[in-house]
C-alpha cells in the first residue's frame, strides 16, 4: 500500500533535534525541578494506584504554557509504567475522532490531551460517559432507525492539559480525580533548570551568567530553555565563553531587556505609554496601533505585563503603571492632560 504523498517523513537531521529536545525533559517526579507540592500530590496519587493496582485517577494539569504539562504527563505514564497516547483538543473536531482514540486504547493505557478545552462539544460529551464507566455509545444509523450500540473500553487514565481551564464544562472538569494548578517558578528554580540544560548541552557557564538568563525568562521553563540554547549559539559562533557578557550580548541580540521583555511586549507598552499617555486604552485600538490581532495581546502580551506589575486592567482600558514610565525611562503626563477614557471605548 503507497503512502499518501502529503506525509514527509523525518529526516535524520529533524530526528536528532527531536533527541535533543527529548533529552531536556525530566523523565521522573525526582528530576522534576519546582511545582513541590504538585510533584507531591502526584507521588501520592501514582503510588496509591500502584498499591491497588490499578490505574491512576484522571488528571487535570492547568496554567500558562511553558510551565511543565506535557512533561508531567509523561512522567505520569513512565512512572506507572504505561504507554503514553498524546493528542490535542484542536484535533478532536468530531465524536468520531475521539471514539477512534479511545477504542483502541490499551488497558492501563494514559491518553493525553493537550489544550483540552478546545475539543469539539460533541466530542466532550462523549467524553464523560467514557471517564466514569468506561464506555461510549456509538450512533449507528440516522433518523428513525438510527440504534446507539454500547461500546466497552479498556480501563484508562486521561491527562488533559489546560491553559485556560475556566473554559472546560463543569461536568467535564468534575470528572477528573485529581487537578493540579502548576505555578510560575521563582529565580532560584529557574537556575536550577538552567543547571541541568547546561549540563545535558555540555555548556560551561558559570553562576551569574545562569541567574542573569533565569531574571529574563519570565518564570517559565521553556523560555528560560530557548534563552540558555541561544547564548550557547552566540558562545559557539563568537568564540567566546558563555560568561555574563556573552548573556548581555546575546540576549540584546534576540531583543530580550532585563525585564524579560521581547519586542512584542515593548511595542505594547511603548504604544500605551507615548500614543495615548500612558491609557485607558481599549484592547481593539491598542492591537490595531500595533499590529497585532487583538487575541494575541490579550492571552500572550498581556498577562505577563499584568503579572510584573507594568500594565493594570481597568473597565475604562489598560492603563500603564508607574513602574512602566520609570522602566522605559520616560516622564509620565500631568494629571490635567493625561488621557481621560478616550481611547476605552472597546474593551
Amino acid at each position: 500500500m503507497t503512502e499518501p504523498e502529503s506525509i514527509i517523513r523525518p529526516t535524520p537531521e529533524s530526528e536528532a533535534e527531536l533527541a535533543f529536545e527529548g533529552a531536556l525533559r525530566p523523565r521522573s517526579l525526582a528530576e522534576f525541578i519546582g511545582q513541590t507540592k504538585v510533584r507531591g500530590q502526584l507521588q501520592l496519587l501514582l503510588q496509591a494506584a500502584a498499591m491497588q493496582n490499578r490505574t491512576p485517577d484522571h488528571i487535570l494539569l492547568a496554567g500558562p504554557p511553558g510551565l511543565g504539562k506535557t512533561t508531567l504527563a509523561m512522567i505520569v505514564a513512565h512512572e506507572s509504567g504505561r504507554p503514553l497516547r498524546m493528542s490535542s483538543g484542536p484535533a478532536i473536531q468530531h465524536a468520531g475522532d475521539l471514539a477512534a482514540v479511545l477504542s483502541s486504547l490499551v488497558p492501563g493505557e494514559v491518553l493525553f490531551i493537550d489544550e483540552i478545552h478546545r475539543m469539539a462539544r460533541s466530542a466532550e460529551e462523549m467524553l464523560y460517559l467514557a471517564m466514569e464507566d468506561f464506555r461510549i455509545d456509538i450512533m449507528v444509523g440516522k433518523g428513525a432507525g438510527a440504534t446507539s450500540i454500547p461500546l466497552d473500553l479498556s480501563p484508562f487514565t486521561l491527562v488533559g492539559a489546560t491553559t485556560r481551564s475556566g473554559l472546560l464544562p463543569n461536568p467535564l472538569r468534575d470528572r477528573f480525580g485529581f487537578t493540579a494548578h502548576l505555578e510560575f517558578y521563582d529565580d532560584a528554580e529557574l537556575e536550577q533548570v538552567l543547571e541541568r540544560a547546561a549540563r545535558l548541552l555540555e555548556l560551561d557557564i558559570d553562576k551569574a551568567a545562569l541567574a542573569e538568563i533565569a531574571g529574563r525568562c519570565r518564570g517559565t521553563p521553556r523560555i528560560a530553555n530557548r534563552l540558555l540554547r541561544r547564548v550557547r549559539d552566540y558562545a559557539l559562533v563568537k568564540g567566546s565563553g558563555a560568561g555574563i557578557d556573552a548573556v548581555h550580548a546575546a540576549l540584546e541580540l534576540y531583543d530580550v531587556d532585563e525585564l524579560g521583555l521581547d519586542r512584542l511586549d515593548r511595542a505594547v507598552m511603548r504604544t500605551v505609554l507615548s500614543r495615548f499617555d500612558g491609557g485607558p486604552v481599549g484592547l481593539n485600538t491598542l492591537a490595531v496601533s500595533v499590529g497585532e490581532e487583538s487575541e494575541t495581546i490579550e492571552s500572550v502580551v498581556e498577562p505577563f505585563l499584568v503579572r510584573i506589575g507594568l500594565l493594570t486592567r481597568t473597565p475604562r482600558g489598560r492603563v500603564a503603571s508607574r513602574a512602566a514610565w520609570k522602566h522605559f525611562g520616560m516622564t509620565p503626563p500631568r494629571a490635567e492632560h493625561a488621557t481621560l477614557g478616550l481611547f476605552g471605548d472597546d474593551l
